[in-house]
C-alpha cells in the first residue's frame, strides 16, 4: 500500500490534532475562564500540558492486510508523539506471529484468529497477550477487466478453479462457454492469514494449484493480475480499491463486495475481522506502547475508513478500550 495514499488524511488530522493541542489565544483564555476541566474534542487532548511526551519504541509486525490501517496510524500517531519510533513489519500473519512467539515484537497483526499450535508456543515462551478487533476486510477475488466471462462466480466454482487436481486448468473447464484458455493464479504467501482464511472457507483444507504464484506482497499480485487477460488473485479488500483501474472485482454467489455487503455480512464467506494482538507485559512496561495502543483502538475505525476496510461498532471499540485500560 502507498503511503502517499494517507498523505492528506495525515493533514487533516494533524492538523486538528495540533489545533486542538495548541488553539488560539483567545480560545484558550476562553476555555480557562468558562470551560477548564472540560473535555471539548474525543480521543485527543486539548492542550499542550496534557498532552504528555513520550519517548520510547514500539515494534510490531504481521499482515499484509492490516499493514494499510496500521501504516496510516503510525503516520498520524508520530504527529502526535514525535519522540516515539513505531516500526511494523509485514512478513504475513504467519510469519508475525513467528515473531511474536520469539519475543521479537510487542504486537502481532492478523487476518485471521490466533492458531491453536501458536497459542501453544506463546503459552510455552511465557508470552501473555490480548486480541483486539480492528476492522472488517472482504477477502475480494479480483480478474483482469478484459475478463468478461468471469465476473461472477459461486463459491463451487471458485473450488473447481483454485483446487489443485492434477490438471492444467482452463476458463472452458468451469464453463464450456468461456474461452478455452490457460487460468494464471496470483496468491497471497503461505504465511499469509489471507492465504488460511482461503483455504479454510474455499479449499476446504485442500491443495491450492501448484501453478499459482505466491507472495507476502500484495501488490505483486495486483502487478500480476492486471498484467494478463486470463489471471485471478485474491486480496484483502483496500488493495482492489487501491487499485480498481486495472482490476475487476469478482462478484462471489452474486453480491458484491463493498463496504455495505462487508459489515452486514451479506458477502459470504469471504467477510473476516481484522485483529491486532498485544504483548501484556510490553503494555504494562512500555509506556509508549500502551499509548500506541490506546490511539490505534480510538482512531483504528476512522483509519480502516479512510483505507478500504469497514469500521467496527462503536461499542466493540469502546470495550477494547476498556480491556486494555485493565491491562495497565
Amino acid at each position: 500500500m502507498k503511503k502517499w495514499k494517507y498523505l492528506t488524511m495525515t493533514a487533516v488530522v494533524g492538523s486538528a490534532l495540533f489545533l486542538a493541542a495548541c488553539g488560539s489565544n483567545e480560545a484558550g483564555e476562553k476555555e480557562t475562564d468558562t470551560n477548564k476541566g472540560t473535555e471539548t474534542n474525543t480521543g485527543s487532548e486539548t492542550t499542550n500540558n496534557e498532552v504528555a511526551q513520550l519517548t520510547g519504541s514500539v515494534s510490531g509486525d504481521g499482515s499484509s492486510t492490516v499493514a494499510p490501517i496500521t501504516e496510516a496510524l503510525v503516520e498520524i500517531y508520530e504527529e502526535e508523539q514525535p519522540e516515539v519510533r513505531v516500526s511494523s513489519g509485514v512478513s504475513g500473519t504467519g510469519g508475525g506471529f513467528e515473531k511474536f512467539i520469539a519475543g521479537e515484537t510487542d504486537f502481532s497483526n492478523a487476518s485471521r484468529p490466533i492458531k491453536d499450535e501458536e497459542k501453544a508456543k506463546l503459552a510455552e515462551a511465557g508470552i501473555d497477550y490480548t486480541e483486539f478487533l480492528l476492522a472488517y476486510d472482504g477477502l475480494t477475488v479480483v480478474i483482469n477487466p478484459e475478463n468478461t466471462w468471469a465476473t461472477e462466480l459461486t463459491v463451487e466454482q471458485l473450488q473447481q478453479i483454485w483446487v489443485e487436481d492434477g490438471t492444467t486448468k482452463k476458463w472452458s473447464d468451469i464453463d464450456p462457454s468461456w474461452p478455452a484458455e490457460e487460468i494464471l493464479f496470483y496468491s497471497p504467501g503461505t504465511d499469509s492469514g489471507t492465504y488460511d482464511y482461503f483455504d479454510e472457507v474455499i479449499l476446504d483444507g485442500a491443495d491450492l494449484v501448484k501453478s499459482a504464484e505466491l507472495s507476502e506482497d500484495d501488490n505483486v499480485l495486483v502487478t500480476g493480475v492486471a498484467g494478463d487477460k486470463n489471471a485471478i488473485g485474491f486480496f484483502g479488500y483496500a488493495y482492489y480499491l487501491e487499485n480498481t483501474d486495472k482490476l475487476t472485482a469478482v462478484k462471489v454467489n452474486g453480491v458484491e463486495p463493498n463496504s455495505e455487503t462487508i459489515e452486514k455480512g451479506e458477502y459470504s464467506p469471504l467477510s473476516r475481522p481484522l485483529f491486532v494482538y498485544a504483548k501484556n507485559s510490553a503494555l504494562k512496561d512500555n509506556e509508549a506502547f500502551y499509548n500506541f495502543m490506546e490511539f490505534t483502538l480510538k482512531n483504528a475505525g476512522d483509519m480502516a475508513g479512510e483505507v478500504g476496510y469497514v469500521r467496527l461498532p462503536d461499542a466493540m471499540y469502546e470495550e477494547g478500550l476498556k480491556t486494555l485500560e485493565g491491562l495497565k
